[in-house]
């Protein structure tokens, strides 16, 4: 089975548009349209469920996805911005037990630190590390485990 990690596309600079609280800002015109690229990527994955930080930016930059795989998207704080990676781990490991194509829109901060915590247990990196906003990661897993993953871009 496979996990799909996103960072959140483009939402403008922090206090842009004057928003005070930050998980309320939405994408920008480049977020939506890199919202729909990550469609055209993984929209014929077999993604079965689809999770999100509980930001805005975050929540729409899977909610074309959730909508082309027929789901809807669960909020789940463990993927939000300065949560501790180790939750999100947690469940993306829960995921994998579950053998769950699933989709986790989350932010700069939990995801490189995913990534690097997994490796440093024993998952294969394979190719070329970036985080980039809108970028994917994909994360085989195999019998519960997460074993490999794959940096799919944008680079």
């Amino acid at each position: 089975m496979t996990l799909f990690f996103i960072r959140h596309a483009s939402a403008g600079s922090r206090g842009s548009l004057g928003h005070d609280n930050d998980l309320a800002r939405p994408l920008d015109a480049v977020g939506h349209d890199q919202a729909r690229a990550i469609v055209d990527l993984l929209g014929d994955k077999a993604i079965t469920e689809v999770y999100s930080s509980e930001a805005t930016r975050c929540i729409e930059t899977v909610e074309p996805l959730a909508a082309r795989c027929g789901t809807k998207v669960v909020v789940d704080p463990s993927l939000t911005e300065g949560q501790s990676a180790t939750m999100a781990i947690h469940l993306a490991r829960q995921l994998a037990a579950n053998n769950t194509n699933a989709a986790l829109s989350s932010h700069g901060d939990i995801i490189p630190d995913l990534i690097q915590t997994l490796a440093r247990e024993g998952m294969v990196i394979v190719g070329q590390r970036a985080w980039a906003k809108g970028s994917t990661w994909e994360l085989r897993t195999r019998g519960g485990d997460i074993t490999e993953a794959h940096f799919l871009g944008p680079y």
